[in-house]
Parts: C-alpha cells; structure tokens; sequence
C-alpha cells in the first residue's frame, strides 16, 4: 500500500476530521467550534488541526461547490490524442483557457484528458477548435454528460481500500429543470467559491465582502442547495497528497437498453465517486464512465474487477493519470 509522507504523520482525529468535513462543512458563525463539539475538544484544537492539514497540503480548499451546468455554463470532457513528443506543450496551452479545471495524461491512445466549462456567452465548439489546431494534436472526441448518475468525491482516510466493494450508497436524485442565476445571485457565487479562511468567524468576512449578515448568507446558500446550484460547502482534498495516488476512470461498453440500470448501481458503490453516461463514436465504444480513487493500482484494478463482477459487464478498461497538468475549481462568473 502506497503512503504518502503527508498522511503517515496524521493521527485517527485528524483522519476523522478529513472524513467529516469533505461531505459536509458547517456552515454556522463558529464552524470550527462546531465541529469541535463533535469530538469532545476545543475550537483552538480543530483550528490548529486544520490549519496544519491545510499547510501540509492535504486540503486543497474549503468552499461551495456549485453544479456547472445549473449556472448556465456548458461543460464536457474532451479527450486528445497528441503525439507523445508533445503532450506538455499541449496540455500547457490548454492550462491557460479559465474553463479548463482538470486535466490528466492517462494511459490510453486519448493521451489528455480534461475538463471544459464555456461562461454562457461563450461558444465551445469555437475554443476546442483553437485547442485542436494545436501543433501535434492528432484528433479529439468531444464527451459531453448525457446522463448524471453521481458526482462526489469522498476520499475515506480512516479506512483501508476494500477488498470488496459494496454498493451501499444512497444516491442523491440529481435536480432537473433551469434556475435564473441574477446579478445579486451572481455576487453571492463569486464569494461562497472562494477558499474560506481558519479562522473562528469566517463567514462574518463572506457577509461583510457581500453587505449582508451571516444569517442572510446562510439563508441564500442553503436556498442554493435546494435548487442544486450548490451541491454543497466542504472541503476538498488533493488526492495524491492524501494518499489516493492511483486515479482511475473506468470505461465501461453497456448495452443501451440497460444503462440507466446500471448506472444507478454503479452509483451506489462507496468507491465510485462520479459516474456519467457519455457518447460513442466508432473509436470509441465506452458510455458509462465511472471515476476511482484507491491508495494504489493493484487496489484501483481490484475494486473494478469485484465491482465488474456485481454489475455483470466485463467490457471495461481504467485508465489511470500518469499526470497531473491542472486541477481546480472553476472561478465562476469571473473576468478570465
């Protein structure tokens, strides 16, 4: 098993902690006391604790994390296949358009793989056009969501990988239907995605930045993840840091009269973190996509094969990032 420098110093509260405040983050006037409260210690304490995970690198930020599509903004994942000789001068040009959030070489003849969101204004058939004329881009499959089964990452840092996956996930229904995001609206996102500071009362600064009280601030946000435009306010980790150092997609070939059945099983495996049907081209024949992280490659394909084993679809391949060329949060509604 793989562990990284950063995680063999933790002790169990600070893994718990990484556990809790990964799907959830009180959103209160004293946050760290809260969570304090759940642990029979002091705020000091779970200040100073996050504070050296966030300094030792293991948390990459605390804030919303909104749904981009229920913004307005158009998103999909593009697959490039680039010529080995210029793979970094490629995914370097891609690293500088603001709409691209993650970007990974993998293992695959699709050798960069990244993520793009479009402002509402803006057209993606134009900016993939620049990025494809590119000097050794060969050819690129555009893979926008058809169908969203699961999205959210929870890296469990107190138990070990599994040696057999369980499907005992309750699966949130995602929202449907469009929500006008308005210009006050747009203010309130620009505050709540930034990185929230350690300190006792961090969302008096949030408030005080947008003119309201913290009360009228949570009302909003709690507004948000009603409607979905605001899957929820935690913590996010950098996987490899954590010990996740063996990122997977799985690809799976699933007849189509039967995917949407099982994609909602995929969905419900602790392990599956996203899961997405996207569309076939004649070289590519995968429609469901699913995204792992374990502590190591030996894990990573174990996982999949149970997990191939439960669903009964045995045409599948992970492919693993090799590198990491960019990950981040998308600043929404910001000048890029």
């Amino acid at each position: 098993m793989n562990i990284s420098l950063q995680t063999s110093s933790l002790d169990h509260l600070d893994k718990r902690i990484l556990n809790d405040i990964q799907w959830a983050f009180p959103m209160s006037d004293r946050p760290f006391l809260k969570i304090s409260e759940s642990y029979n210690t002091s705020e000091i304490e779970i200040i100073q604790r996050i504070s050296k995970l966030k300094q030792k690198g293991l948390i990459r930020q605390i804030n919303a994390i909104f749904d981009t599509r229920k913004l307005g903004y158009k998103s999909a994942l593009i697959a490039f296949s680039v010529r080995p000789d210029k793979v970094e001068f490629v995914a370097n040009e891609i690293n500088k358009h603001p709409g691209v959030s993650h970007n990974y070489e993998r293992n695959h003849e699709f050798n960069i793989w990244f993520t793009l969101a479009i402002a509402p204004t803006d057209d993606m058939k134009s900016e993939l056009d620049k990025m494809a004329s590119l000097e050794g881009v060969i050819k690129y499959r555009l893979l926008p969501t058809l169908k969203l089964y699961k999205i959210g990452v929870k890296l469990d840092m107190v138990n070990a990988d599994p040696t057999v996956p369980l499907p005992s996930d309750n699966v949130k229904e995602p929202t449907t239907g469009s929500i006008e995001i308005t210009e006050r609206d747009k203010d309130f996102i620009r505050e709540l995605q930034k990185d929230l500071q350690i300190l006792p009362e961090p969302f008096k600064i949030c408030a005080d930045n947008l003119g309201v009280t913290t009360k009228e601030l949570f009302n909003v946000a709690k507004q948000y993840e009603k409607v979905g435009i605001m899957r929820r306010f935690a913590a996010i980790l950098r996987h490899r840091e954590a010990g996740f150092t063996a990122n997977g997609m799985i690809v799976w070939n699933v007849p189509p009269d039967n995917i949407d059945e099982i994609g909602n099983r995929l969905a419900t495996f602790q392990e599956v973190s996203h899961c997405y049907r996207r569309p076939v081209y004649k070289d590519w024949r995968f429609n469901l996509f699913s995204m792992i992280h374990a502590r190591s490659l030996e894990s990573a394909k174990k996982i999949a094969h149970e997990i191939s084993k439960i669903i009964g679809i045995d045409d599948y391949q992970i492919l693993f990032s090799t590198r990491e060329f960019k990950k981040e949060r998308v600043k929404y509604f910001e000048d890029s």
